[in-house]
């Protein structure tokens, strides 16, 4: 994959405000890939690596990490998509339920990221924006990189067995699963939202 992930800047450097085309550029033609049309070579444990340390510069009010990371990838990807596999008869679905898990076996990488809330002064609504912040860092960083890349939550997201398979404690949840690969597809632009009807100026009544 194109592009090398500079190293971590040191506790008290100077990071400029500056503008970058390039970003700006990334920005306006970003497309999410299909988990479906992703395949191996996903990135190696030190692209990985790299990958989550760019998604963990979110936002975080108070600084209190309040997400993880679980990597599922390999055999161990393979058994937790068994596991809940046995749980997709009992959804409101099941045909659907069943073929939503191709997002999860397709793609060679999946990282899940888990909210979890951090007690004191920090609001729970600023803390969960937080974990989603890091998924749309981690698509963000991977499509920059080069790969093809997919942020999805789905039934196995909010069933309460799948999520004890998956290991969560009381009190936290799926903020996303992050599918990443390489992709055998290249996205289409979709439908973009009219922004200036779903903006306004405010002003003193």
């Amino acid at each position: 994959m194109a592009g090398s992930v500079p190293p971590a800047p040191e506790f008290g450097d100077t990071l400029p405000v500056e503008a970058s085309p390039e970003v700006v550029a990334f920005l306006a033609r970003r497309r999410s890939a299909s988990a479906m049309t992703l395949t191996a070579p996903g990135p190696d444990d030190a692209q990985l690596a790299d990958l989550l340390r760019l998604a963990a510069r979110v936002p975080d009010h108070g600084k209190l990490a309040p997400w993880r990371f679980v990597i599922l990838k390999g055999a161990a990807k393979d058994a937790f998509a068994e596991r809940i596999a046995a749980l997709a008869d009992s959804q409101a679905n099941p045909t659907k339920a069943k073929a939503a898990l191709r997002k999860l076996t397709n793609p060679p990488v999946c990282v899940a990221v888990i909210s979890r809330v951090v007690p004191g002064e920090i609001p729970e609504w600023e803390q969960r924006q937080s974990a989603a912040a890091v998924c749309h860092q981690m698509l963000l960083a991977a499509a920059a990189l080069g790969w093809g890349a997919n942020w999805i939550t789905d039934w196995y997201s909010y069933d309460p067995r799948a999520t004890a398979i998956l290991g969560l404690a009381e009190g936290e949840q799926v903020a996303g699963f992050l599918y990443i690969g390489t992709a055998t597809e290249q996205p289409q632009e979709r439908v973009r939202p009219d922004v200036a009807a779903l903006t306004r100026l405010w002003s003193p009544t």
